[in-house]
């Protein structure tokens, strides 16, 4: 039951290596092919956002800040009423100290 049960192993076929046929070598004569001229290198493609794009854009950051701003202010509160729980304890406990020493 506990034993592991391990899977059979793969029986897919090794795959073969076919070489390409040699073909005829090209002509000695040959024109070269025109090249492109090249690119600047610093010239980056710039990001176009249409209205819609950037409507979205905004709305998705106002929603990030909202859900940021929630949980900020959720640890805070809860920080804040175990902050108030602990300091009524102390007092309860230091009143219950006091009331046991006065009666010696």
């Amino acid at each position: 039951m506990f034993t592991p049960k391990y899977p059979t192993p793969d029986t897919a076929p090794t795959p073969t290596v076919i070489q390409p046929q040699t073909t005829a070598p090209a002509p000695v004569h040959a024109t070269p092919a025109p090249v492109a001229p090249a690119a600047s290198v610093s010239k980056r493609p710039t990001v176009q956002l249409t209205p819609g794009s950037a409507l979205a854009l905004a709305a998705g950051g106002g929603a990030v800040v909202l859900v940021v701003g929630a949980v900020l202010v959720s640890l805070l509160l809860a920080v804040a009423i175990t902050g108030v729980s602990v300091a009524v304890v102390a007092v309860v406990l230091r009143l219950l100290i006091k009331d046991l020493n006065k009666g010696r």
